[in-house]
C-alpha cells in the first residue's frame, strides 16, 4: 500500500479506480456482503446499526420540534444549516487531523461528543425548557463533532477492509445507514405522537453505547497499517493541491456539491410537503421518510454488489434524480408523491456511494482524510447555504416550487459536468445498441468506427 503524501504516489488508477476511464458493457461483480466476513469491519457495522437508527430518530425529532415551535420552514432550513455550517467552516482542519491520528481512540472520542449532545437536547425537552435556540446550538455541537467523526469514520473503512473490498465496505455502510432510515423515522413518528420528542433524543443519546462498545472490542492488530502524515506546515495547501491536480476528484465533489447543496434539503422540501400541501402531520412526514429510505436501501445495495465507480453511472444517477424532484414536485395527491421517494431514494443513494468510492479509491491513503474531509465538507457543508436559501424560496413561492428548483439545479449540474468530464478524458456519447438492447456509454474519440452503433 503506497503510503506517500503526494499525487505521484498515489495508485495508478484503472479501469474500474476512474471515472473518466471509458465505460465498457462489462461490469464486474463481487458478493453483495463479502466484507461483513471482516471480524473487525462486521463489530464497525453491528455498532453503526444501532447508532444509525437513533441518528435519524432524532433527525425527524429535531426537524418537527423546529416546525413546532416555530411553524417556519425557514427555521428547519436554519437548523439544518447550523448542524453542517461547521463542516463547511473547519471541514479541511478537521481531515488535517484526521490523517495525523489513529481513527479508533478518534471515534471513540466524536462518537462520545455526540451522545452527550443528544442527551442535553433530551433533558431541555423532556423538562420541558427546550426553545428553539437550544435546538440551534445542539445542532451546532453535533456540527462540531461530525467535522472530525465524518471523515475519521470514511476512511476508518479502509483500515478495516483493505483496498480490495473498499467498494463493498462503502455500499455496505450506506446500505446500514438507509436500513436504519427505514425504522429510525417509523419509531421517531410514533414516539413523537405518543410521547413526544424528547425520548427521541433520549434514544439517540443511549444508542451510542453500541458504537463504542464495538470500538472497544476491535482487534487492533488486524487493522490494516496506514502511515499517519506528520505534524507540518502546509498540510492543508497540499491536500488543496493534491485534488486540483486530478479532474476525476476535482469534479465529481462540484458535481456533489451542488447536488447536496439544493437537492438534497429533504428536511425542509418534505416537512413543507408534509405541513403545507397535504396538511397531514409528522405521520406523512415518517412516511416520507421511510419510503426514501426503502429506495435509498435498494440503491445501496445494488451498489455493493457493483465492482466499479464508472462516469455514465454517477452523471446518468444525477441527471435521473433531479428529474425525479421535479416530478414528484407536481405529483397531485399524497400517495403519488410518497411513492415517487422510492426512485429518488434509489438514484440518491446511487449518486452518493459511487461518488463516495471513486474518490477514495482514486486517492493515497496518506490523503484520504484530507480529500475525504474536502468531499463531505462540500457535500454537507454546502447545506448551511441551500437550507435557507431552498427554505426561503419554499416559505414564499410555496413547496412545489422549492422542490422543483432543487431537482432543476441538480439535473444541470450533473449535465454539465458530465461533458466536462468526458471533454477531460478526450471522451464522447455513444449511443447504440448491444445484444439487442439500446446502450449509452462514454468512449474514446479515436475509436469512433470501431465502435460504431450496429446496423
Amino acid at each position: 500500500m503506497s503510503t506517500g503524501s503526494g499525487a505521484a504516489s498515489a495508485p495508478a488508477p484503472d479501469g474500474h479506480d476512474d471515472p473518466t476511464a471509458p465505460d465498457t458493457p462489462r461490469t464486474s461483480r463481487t458478493s453483495m456482503f463479502a466484507s461483513l466476513k471482516v471480524r473487525n469491519y462486521r463489530l464497525f457495522f453491528m455498532g453503526q446499526v444501532v447508532s444509525n437508527i437513533g441518528t435519524w430518530m432524532q433527525r425527524i425529532a429535531q426537524d418537527w420540534l423546529v416546525l413546532s415551535l416555530t411553524g417556519s420552514s425557514a427555521a428547519v432550513g436554519i437548523t439544518t444549516a447550523l448542524q453542517f455550517l461547521p463542516m463547511l467552516l473547519f471541514g479541511l482542519y478537521g481531515g488535517v487531523l484526521v490523517d495525523r491520528l489513529r481513527k479508533r481512540p478518534t471515534l471513540l472520542f466524536t462518537q462520545s461528543a455526540m451522545a452527550l449532545t443528544a442527551l442535553f437536547l433530551a433533558a431541555l425537552t423532556l423538562t420541558g425548557h427546550v426553545q428553539v435556540w437550544h435546538v440551534y446550538v445542539a445542532a451546532f455541537a453535533m456540527g462540531l463533532a461530525t467535522v472530525v467523526d465524518n471523515p475519521a469514520r470514511q476512511s476508518f473503512v479502509s483500515e478495516l477492509v483493505g483496498r480490495d473490498q473498499l467498494q463493498n465496505a462503502v455500499s455496505l455502510n450506506s446500505a446500514n445507514f438507509q436500513s436504519a432510515r427505514l425504522v429510525g423515522p417509523a419509531v421517531a413518528g410514533l414516539m413523537i405522537t405518543g410521547v413526544g420528542t424528547g425520548w427521541a433524543f433520549l434514544a439517540n443519546g443511549l444508542s451510542f453505547v453500541a458504537p463504542l462498545s464495538c470500538l472497544l472490542l476491535m482487534r487492533a492488530r488486524d487493522l490494516h497499517a496506514v502511515q499517519r502524515a506528520p505534524r507540518g506546515k502546509g498540510q492543508l495547501r497540499e491536500g488543496l493541491h493534491y485534488v486540483a491536480g486530478r479532474p476525476e476528484l476535482i469534479w465529481t465533489i462540484t458535481l456533489v456539491g451542488f447536488i447536496g447543496t439544493f437537492g438534497f434539503n429533504f428536511p425542509v422540501f418534505l416537512s413543507a410537503f408534509a405541513d403545507d400541501v397535504f396538511d397531514a402531520g409528522a405521520g406523512a412526514y415518517s412516511l416520507f421518510n421511510t419510503l426514501m429510505a426503502v429506495g435509498s436501501l435498494a440503491g445501496a445495495l445494488l451498489a455493493a454488489r457493483r465492482g466499479t465507480a464508472r462516469l455514465r453511472v454517477l452523471i446518468a444517477a444525477a441527471v435521473a434524480f433531479g428529474a425525479l424532484e421535479i416530478v414528484a414536485a407536481t405529483a397531485p395527491g399524497l400517495w403519488l408523491f410518497a411513492l415517487l421517494m422510492i426512485p429518488i431514494g434509489v438514484f440518491s443513494m446511487t449518486v452518493n456511494v459511487t461518488a463516495n468510492t471513486s474518490i477514495q479509491m482514486s486517492t493515497d491513503p496518506a490523503m484520504r482524510g484530507r480529500v475525504m474531509a474536502l468531499y463531505m465538507m462540500v457535500f454537507l457543508g454546502g447545506s448551511p447555504v441551500g437550507a435557507p436559501i431552498v427554505g426561503w424560496v419554499t416559505d414564499t413561492y410555496g413547496a412545489r416550487v422549492g422542490f422543483a428548483a432543487g431537482g432543476a439545479v441538480a439535473a444541470t449540474a450533473a449535465i454539465v459536468i458530465g461533458l466536462v468530464l468526458a471533454r477531460v478524458g478526450n471522451l464522447r456519447l455513444s449511443v447504440g445498441w448491444h445484444r439487442g438492447h439500446p446502450q449509452v456509454r462514454f468512449v474514446p474519440r479515436e475509436r469512433r468506427e470501431e465502435l460504431a452503433p450496429a446496423a
